[in-house]
């Protein structure tokens, strides 16, 4: 039931009556809806819970999908399909816009949890790029959708395959959107067993899972990204997505990983930022690095977050001639929260830790949609964010 309490909570009161009048779920109570707030909460929240175990069970599913695309990450995937983005502006709050598309948009809020499963997982272990033609069209021609979906369910040994393809946006860190096609993949998989209860038995029951991945293709670039857990698979998939859908060849060019320089944080750095970012601090509370002489060895500074002093002056004050920041070393991971203002009537602004190992590796992709924005603006601007390879290894 808490993601029922947080649903009924967060959404305005007449959106909720819009929703139990649209689903068709009978209360087991007249509900007054024209009350205060506080007034039609308590009630309903006692008669969802009087309610009979399917009722209340559907309430939970439409709970628990609303209640996962009200946040940040969520309004970034519901806007990024929205056809006309007024509609959901004019909307109270995170969950209001989330259950207007989940009433109204049925398909575009399917498509936006599907564009959330996709760029949680960019540039993760999920994750491959490739670099293919720009300016091409992705094919919804009946015949090369069912030669990619054949192609498929070849591959995987499923007997169904079921495909969506939208356009959609995703935002930039220089603030503009950039164009995407999505082709989200939902395949059958092999015969499984689960342990279900019949009437109070324990017994097993056959299923076949379904098995989720997606595809990008960025016109602007000629970039297809995919996303799925198997990545002996997602090559592959690529390759029938270009040829059944692009009409081109693929030639598995992988498009480069990012590289991340830390030199910068070999001496006291200011980290300039922009007043509209609402950015209050940033503050380096670990490096680890390693001599230039060998790659055997390792040293970690730390500064804890009530620490009254930088890294840097903790390291010169305790290490003197001794301090590996002086030359000769190399940083070879980073720790640094940046931390932002407070927002309204919040007391307390929220933080954002990034962690990040040279060459390649950073938790900037664990973030939400805005912070990724704002991580990757800033990692660029204060040169940690590279475009040129550093041939270092740790």
């Amino acid at each position: 039931m808490a993601s029922v309490t947080t649903f009924i909570r967060n959404t305005p009161v007449a959106s909720l009556r819009t929703y139990f009048d649209t689903t068709g779920i009978e209360l087991p109570t007249p509900m007054n809806w024209g009350a205060d707030a506080p007034d039609v909460i308590r009630p309903l929240l006692r008669a969802v819970d009087e309610m009979d175990e399917d009722a209340k069970a559907r309430i939970t599913v439409d709970a628990d999908r609303v209640s996962s695309m009200a946040d940040d990450a969520g309004e970034t995937a519901l806007y990024s399909v929205v056809e006309n983005r007024a509609d959901l502006d004019v909307l109270a709050n995170g969950h209001d816009r989330a259950l207007w598309m989940f009433l109204n948009k049925d398909a575009l809020f399917r498509h936006a949890e599907e564009v959330r499963y996709t760029d949680e997982r960019r540039r993760g272990r999920s994750w491959d790029g490739f670099e293919a033609q720009p300016d091409l069209l992705v094919s919804q021609d009946p015949v090369a959708l069912e030669a990619f979906k054949a192609a498929l369910r070849t591959r995987f040994s499923s007997n169904n395959v079921h495909v969506d393809i939208f356009r959609r946006v995703r935002p930039t860190f220089d603030g503009e959107d950039c164009e995407l096609v999505q082709i989200t993949i939902y395949r059958e998989g092999r015969l499984d067993d689960f342990l279900a209860f019949d009437n109070g038995d324990l017994v097993r029951r056959a299923r076949r899972p379904v098995f989720e991945a997606a595809m990008t293709y960025e016109p602007d670039t000629g970039v297809i990204e995919v996303v799925a857990n198997d990545r002996e698979s997602r090559e592959e998939m690529v390759r029938f997505m270009a040829r059944d859908l692009l009409g081109i060849e693929f030639d598995s060019k992988k498009v480069p990983l990012r590289t991340y320089d830390l030199g910068v944080l070999l001496h006291p750095y200011e980290f300039p930022t922009d007043l509209e970012d609402g950015i209050d601090t940033v503050e380096i509370r670990q490096l680890r690095l390693m001599p230039i002489d060998t790659n055997t060895e390792r040293v970690t500074l730390e500064c804890l977050s009530k620490a009254d002093r930088t890294i840097w002056d903790m390291a010169a004050d305790r290490l003197g001639t001794g301090n590996p920041l002086g030359g000769g070393w190399v940083v070879t991971q980073a720790k640094l929260v940046i931390k932002f203002q407070p927002r309204g009537e919040s007391r307390r602004g929220r933080t954002l830790p990034l962690t990040i190992t040279m060459p390649h590796g950073c938790n900037l992709k664990d973030r939400t949609e805005q912070e990724q924005l704002v991580g990757e603006k800033y990692l660029r601007r204060w040169g940690i964010l590279v475009d040129d390879p550093i041939l270092i290894e740790d």
